[in-house]
């Protein structure tokens, strides 16, 4: 199966917003308006890419949201923070989230960062898929990788 990573498009935001639904069920659906002022606005961020991985025939198969941010340390160098990494679930454990997180990298790698945080789920599956992945525990549930 094909997949490209590319960043997202006004375009995918109700197939963005259907594989956000998957991590947290119990949520209600963003109205329409309110979901495309919040698209806006991510947009338009500084820094801000929201990544998706497509297969072939044009289904959005994951998604993960990016900010490279400023830091005062380490030289001035920024770093990458990501957010709601999410695979569909008829789509997991086939490497699309490895896809991603390779992409995560090369974004990280390109903007000059330090290095590349978020917070996990308490899951030990999870766990065990992002240090797999190269990113090392820390407190509280955050990953980190040093690039």
């Amino acid at each position: 199966m094909s997949i490209e990573i590319r960043p997202a498009g006004r375009a995918d935001l109700t197939r963005v917003l259907r594989l956000l639904g998957e991590r947290h069920p119990e949520d209600p659906p963003l109205p329409e308006a309110e979901a495309a002022r919040t698209w806006s606005e991510t947009a338009g961020q500084d820094g801000r890419t929201l990544l998706v991985a497509q297969n072939g025939s044009g289904e959005l198969l994951g998604t993960v949201d990016c900010v490279v941010m400023a830091d005062l340390g380490r030289d001035g160098r920024p770093r990458l923070v990501l957010e709601n990494l999410v695979v569909a679930e008829a789509h997991r454990r086939r490497g699309v989230g490895r896809l991603l997180l390779a992409a995560v990298r090369s974004l990280g790698e390109r903007e000059g960062c330090h290095r590349i945080q978020f917070l996990a789920a308490e899951d030990a599956y999870v766990h065990a898929f992002y240090r797999s992945c190269g990113f090392t525990p820390g407190e509280g549930g955050g990953f980190s990788l040093h690039l």
